[in-house]
């Protein structure tokens, strides 16, 4: 995780809502009226609408106001995969509560909601998003809004917090277990210990897992329990798989499929502890 912690200094801005422009308007109509006529009671309408209007403003810019906001997130995903993005709040006003804060990053869809942090308190926000392409991604302008407590105005401030997050390659491609060859090269030295791999030596049974290859499967044992079982083997714990890629290729779909089955490859051979080299 990598933490950044800033404080908003940069000035508010207020954006009306839908409702907050009809009241406006309402007022502005209101205050045309009473300037015609004359009518005291239009007047006395009129001070009540702005007076509405001052403490909607008043109260969203002070949610907003004086908040220290600290940034987790992960070094780097994969693409498509959800990843949390934690905000620690903290309100340093000495009196006032700040309610009904919305944070958002520039470029992510999903926002973090806080409800009610009181004054020197903190309160942890999150926020799901994922990626669609991998690369590098800035993570610089955090935005804090909010509409509290009519929802007619949304005041926003900007914090800038630099960053950036790192997005891999996907790494959830079905790829069958590639099978060894005859041009497979052995080890001078004997096998140190059987490790479960595509061929060898055989060792158990297991249930069927997705890219298993269904000539392993033990169809006696499947018919009896109900459901795929595989035969599994042991292998030379020496031998290492070589992920080729072709990095000459031209960019495009076909080559980040490519890609993205090297990335699924290396990723299985991490999880079965298997060596492999790229």
């Amino acid at each position: 995780m990598r933490p950044a912690v800033n404080w908003p200094h940069s000035w508010s801005r207020t954006q009306f809502t839908a409702g907050g422009l009809a009241f406006t308007i309402g007022t502005f109509a209101v205050g045309f009226a009473a300037l015609n006529t004359g009518n005291n009671l239009l007047y006395l309408l009129l001070g009540a609408m702005l007076g509405f209007i001052a403490v909607s403003a008043w109260l969203s810019g002070h949610s907003i106001r004086n908040l220290q906001i600290e940034r987790s997130f992960p070094r780097g995903v994969s693409v498509g995969q959800d990843f949390c993005m934690t905000y620690k709040v903290t309100n340093r006003k000495r009196y006032l509560s700040s309610i009904a804060v919305e944070i958002s990053e520039a470029g992510l869809p999903d926002r973090a909601f806080v409800a009610h942090v009181q004054p020197n308190e903190f309160t942890f926000a999150r926020s799901l998003n994922s990626f669609v392409k991998r690369g590098i991604y800035p993570l610089g302008t955090t935005t804090l809004s909010s509409s509290f407590p009519f929802g007619m105005f949304r005041k926003v401030r900007d914090v800038l917090i630099p960053g950036e997050i790192v997005v891999w390659p996907r790494i959830d491609r079905v790829v069958r277990e590639p099978l060894l060859g005859e041009g497979q090269l052995s080890k001078l030295d004997g096998p140190t210990q059987g490790e479960l791999g595509a061929r060898g030596e055989y060792r158990n049974l297991r249930g069927y897992r997705t890219g298993d290859d269904p000539k392993d499967i033990h169809w006696r044992s499947s018919a009896r329990l109900g459901e795929p079982v595989i035969r599994e083997y042991e292998r030379d714990a020496g031998e290492t798989r070589w992920i080729c890629l072709d990095t000459t290729s031209e960019v495009g779909s076909a080559s980040e499929v490519a890609l993205e089955v090297a990335a699924s490859l290396a990723s299985r051979a991490v999880a079965t502890q298997r060596p492999f080299a790229l």
